[in-house]
């Protein structure tokens, strides 16, 4: 049977694409057409060629490649209808709305584009993609699809606004989470106690300049305890757009505590991996650890798992690959996030397969 060529719209030099050649290598197919994101967006022509035939088409990240990002700063200045702030320095936390304003302008292309030519089979559509990324809106959408969630709370003016929010409700603890922030990116977790003492761990590193102090994005998290310092760093992160997150306590093990990582392909669990640490946040990159989920959870605990997994892959129906963060604990189970570039997940197998070869087997036989 004759099988679809494949699009990627991606970073050539990024580990998701050189994965996903590897992985089409590997099932004996032909390598995918690769559209480079940076090119595409300054020659819209070149997407148009490439799905000028029937094809399965994979929008992917844009990845953290500085110049791409103020492109896309570019586009969202445009779409306000104001100058492009400057771009801001490696690693910097900045105009996260701008930037997501230049992410909307493009996936409305890509929604535009496509529609108009049903012969292209979209893996993540462009509106699911952009739910996802906006991640207040996507904890709002799973909770109104009956998905288990944190209680939010809702955007954050500020610091003060911080501990309003906590008088009102009887809380010591919150997390604070940019609305447009990935891999913990622009994520604190708040806590106080009765004497006033106050901590906030982030991987949100706050420098202090002659223009003001700025946050970068860093691989280390960091403790605060300064009111001061505090104040800096939440009220620099509301404005560029944050909410309030109930804490969700987090089930213990030998090595601290854990959460899952979920990835469901076409709608069913597939790949999953727990994240170990002895602090507040689990993603891997912050040097936290892997482990087998059954060895940790229960069998029934499990069942709870791909339960949850499966109600929010229900809400996001024309996304073919979704990687879901979920904590189960007493026989519950919440989703964290759902994040539409959650594949990343380097030599984690799902009955033979790694992340990539996996969805490409996920799909019908015709299309991969």
């Amino acid at each position: 049977m004759n099988r679809l060529p494949f699009v990627l719209l991606g970073v050539g030099s990024g580990k998701r694409v050189r994965l996903m050649q590897a992985a089409r290598g590997g099932l004996g197919l032909a390598p995918a057409v690769l559209v480079e994101w940076s090119a595409w967006l300054g020659q819209p022509a070149l997407l148009e060629a490439a799905l000028a035939r029937p094809c399965v088409f994979k929008i992917e990240s844009p990845g953290d490649d500085p110049a791409l990002h103020h492109q896309l700063v570019r586009e969202g200045a445009r779409a306000f209808g104001c100058a492009a702030p400057p771009a801001p320095e490696f690693g910097e936390l900045a105009v996260s709305p701008i930037w997501y304003a230049g992410l909307s302008t493009a996936m409305a292309r890509i929604a535009a584009l496509v529609a108009g030519r049903p012969h292209v089979r979209v893996l993540n559509a462009p509106d699911e993609l952009l739910l996802m990324t906006d991640k207040l809106r996507c904890q709002q959408h799973l909770i109104a699809h009956q998905v288990p969630a944190p209680r939010l709370f809702g955007p954050l003016d500020g610091y003060a606004h911080l501990r309003a929010i906590m008088d009102q409700h009887c809380l010591n603890q919150l997390f604070v989470k940019a609305r447009y922030g990935s891999s913990a990116s622009g994520v604190i977790a708040y806590r106080r106690n009765s004497r006033g003492a106050e901590q906030a761990t982030s991987s949100a590193h706050l420098v202090a300049g002659a223009g003001g102090a700025r946050l970068y994005n860093v691989k280390q998290l960091r403790r605060y305890h300064r009111q001061d310092d505090i104040v800096q760093l939440v009220d620099l992160l509301a404005g560029q757009q944050a909410y309030a997150e109930a804490w969700l306590p987090k089930p213990r093990c030998a090595n601290g505590h854990f959460d899952v990582r979920m990835l469901t392909l076409a709608g069913q669990p597939a790949h999953r991996v727990a994240r170990m640490g002895t602090q507040m946040m689990t993603n891997l990159h912050l040097g936290n650890q892997r482990a087998q989920t059954d060895s940790l959870l229960a069998a029934p605990d499990q069942l709870v798992l791909e339960h949850a997994a499966c109600l929010a892959a229900a809400a996001f129906p024309a996304s073919h690959v979704i990687g879901l963060d979920i904590v189960v604990r007493r026989g519950h189970a919440h989703v964290l996030e759902a994040n539409a570039f959650g594949d990343l997940l380097p030599g984690l197998l799902h009955k033979g397969w790694d992340s990539y070869a996996g969805q490409l087997q996920a799909l019908p036989r015709h299309e991969t």
